[in-house]
């Protein structure tokens, strides 16, 4: 079918009473050159503005057949595995907006294609804020559901899966579910957020989420503090030990390792001015020698230790076992002589590592293989986010993974004939 042929069979398909909203003018195109998902062209775009219209769409699709993936502001459409196969970007740039802002119970109700700082935003003046970094700036909020980001204040605030408390999706077959808030979970069992929460797209549409607010601090302060790592990171790992022993609440427990050279340790308070200000100064001590009180966070804070193009890695673990997977990094490193940017939280357990376009795809694997079995002693796991594509090819991004059965159950429950996103997600789901 030739893409005239599609896009008259898109606006003509879906179910009795879908006329109106398929006949709309700009809710179908074709695709153009931007149009790919991980190196996979599309044959059309649509983009709803609403959930009902986002579900003509899906109704229509499923007629046809088509493959649909997700997009929100394409911040992470290299992320995970190329789709097996793609006909329709379905995309959420005109579904924006707050929907309703409950300000006396800290809820906001956010279409899908908000971007994070859109929302932060109309937020600010009630004096409320969602406590969600955006590492990759510029993401949105179904976005953010979608590959399950964040950054440093996960240690105090939690992740989506702590801060998302209902969903509004449209399943595959165009039907329109919701459920979370008032309702908890749906009549099948399923918490439907978290299913959504890093499911890369692969079970729906997300058109609308609820999300639990935090108030807005009156002060903040970052104490930062230089560490030598010629001890292998035993010290970093005694001050960071320290800090989440000490009874100054810290909000973030941030490492920045650069391949080579000294780490630095960062960590942000928030509360009151006055209380903030003694915290912080008691961090200071504790911290030693060269630390500093900074009103401002470093320039590396809540940003991914890579830009485009390069191999970028997220690397978990127990606590107690940060400074030994920062060693280990180090180590690797020096021995395929790759070098790696390491940052992330010592204070979760999450870290993220980058490593150079330029490095070669057999050496990556190599250094993956390493890093796999260094997170494996430490009770975490080695998963690649993005890369090249001559990496790609080269290595299994997601590496084992436990309950793969269940989730394969999952995808089959929710998408029988896999036409959501194929092959993105985790054992080609």
């Amino acid at each position: 079918m030739s893409t005239p042929d599609l896009l008259d069979a898109l606006r003509t398909g879906g179910a009795a009473g879908d006329g109106e909203l398929l006949r709309d003018p700009d809710l179908f195109r074709p695709a153009g050159p931007a149009d790919v998902i991980g190196g996979v062209p599309a044959r059309a775009v649509a983009a709803p503005t609403s959930a009902a219209q986002a579900a003509a769409v899906l109704r229509a699709a499923a007629g046809l057949g088509l493959r649909v993936v997700a997009r929100g502001a394409g911040t992470t459409v290299d992320w995970g595995n190329p789709p097996a196969a793609l006909d329709l970007i379905v995309e959420t740039r005109r579904l924006t907006g707050v929907v309703e802002h409950a300000a006396g119970d800290l809820i906001v109700v956010v279409r899908a294609g908000t971007r994070l700082a859109e929302l932060r935003a109309a937020l600010a003046p009630a004096g409320q804020q969602l406590a969600l970094d955006d590492p990759v700036g510029g993401a949105t909020v179904g976005g953010a559901v979608a590959v399950n980001i964040s950054g440093p204040r996960r240690m105090g605030y939690g992740t989506l899966r702590d801060l998302l408390i209902g969903i509004t999706l449209v399943r595959v077959d165009g039907v329109v579910a919701r459920a979370g808030g008032r309702v908890v979970k749906n009549v099948a069992g399923y918490d439907l957020g978290k299913l959504m929460i890093g499911a890369y797209g692969t079970l729906g549409l997300v058109t609308e989420c609820v999300f639990r607010l935090h108030p807005v601090p009156a002060a903040e302060a970052y104490v930062r503090c230089r560490v030598p790592v010629a001890d292998g990171f035993t010290r970093f790992g005694r001050l960071a030990s320290a800090v989440r022993g000490a009874q100054f609440a810290p909000v973030a427990l941030e490492v920045d390792a650069p391949a080579g050279g000294p780490a630095e340790l960062v960590v942000l308070l928030e509360g009151t001015a006055a209380g903030v200000a003694a915290r912080a100064e008691a961090t200071r001590r504790l911290l030693g020698a060269g630390a500093a009180v900074d009103s401002r966070p470093p320039p590396w804070w809540s940003r991914y230790p890579w830009t485009a193009g390069e191999t970028g890695l997220k690397l978990t673990g127990v606590l107690t076992g940060v400074p030994d997977l920062l060693a280990a990094t180090r180590a690797v490193a020096d021995r395929h002589h790759v070098p790696i940017r390491v940052r992330g939280s010592a204070g979760t357990g999450v870290l993220y590592a980058g490593l150079p376009a330029s490095a070669d795809p057999e050496e990556v694997a190599r250094v993956l293989d390493e890093l796999r079995g260094a997170t494996g002693e430490v009770g975490g796991h080695a998963v690649v986010l993005t890369a090249p594509d001559r990496v790609r090819d080269r290595v299994d991004l997601w590496g084992p993974v436990d309950g793969l059965e269940l989730m394969r159950r999952v995808k089959a429950r929710f998408d029988p004939e896999a036409r959501l996103a194929p092959g993105r997600f985790v054992g080609g789901l």
